[in-house]
């Protein structure tokens, strides 16, 4: 079966990168097939070719966005993952959105899990407890952003509520550093 004729000109890849564009200018309620058609000059028919559905197409986008976080990484460890993690989720608008509702279809790499666990487990924890923590601590870097990228997309259109408190760095290294510490110390406790 061969292509239609409108989408040879285009491969996966154009598709993909195509939609973290549409992604980024106009978020993730603005990216339909319908548009990312219109940008690529083709039938949203033929977009069927490359990703059979909406959710394997936000499948790709996770991927992409989740596999920058190793470029990201400064350093080793648990920490580092979570903020290398963090730092990709915030490179494109409503990145967190995209990846946590991917993983919550079970679509998609589970390679954020995968380096949180192994993280964890590189620090002497048991495959099950790594695999635990490194759980809690994907929920919590993918809330912390997805709260992050949500305030500032409220930010930019001047709708802040009274005494609402922004959204800090700080706040962000606490909570890792509080699983992090927690998680020795329960380690440490007699059983």
């Amino acid at each position: 079966m061969t292509p239609p004729a409108r989408s040879r000109g285009h491969s996966a890849d154009d598709v993909a990168r195509t939609a973290l564009r549409i992604l980024d200018d106009d978020g993730l309620a603005d990216l339909t097939m319908r548009r990312l058609a219109t940008r690529l000059d083709v039938q949203p028919s033929a977009l069927y070719w490359h990703f059979p559905n909406k959710q394997s197409l936000l499948a790709e986008l996770s991927d992409r966005i989740v596999g920058r976080a190793a470029s990201l990484l400064h350093g080793s460890g648990v920490v580092a993952e979570a903020r290398a993690l963090r730092d990709a989720l915030l490179a494109y608008r409503d990145g967190a959105e995209v990846v946590s509702s991917t993983l919550a279809l079970g679509l998609g790499s589970p390679a954020a899990l995968d380096r949180l666990t192994a993280a964890v487990a590189a620090e002497g924890f048991s495959p099950d407890v790594a695999t635990r923590a490194g759980t809690t601590l994907l929920h919590f870097v993918l809330g912390h952003v997805w709260h992050e990228q949500q305030r500032l997309q409220y930010d930019s259109v001047g709708v802040v509520a009274p005494g609402a408190t922004p959204v800090s760095d700080a706040d962000f290294a606490f909570g890792v550093d509080l699983i992090h510490r927690g998680l020795h110390a329960s380690a440490s406790r007699p059983a």
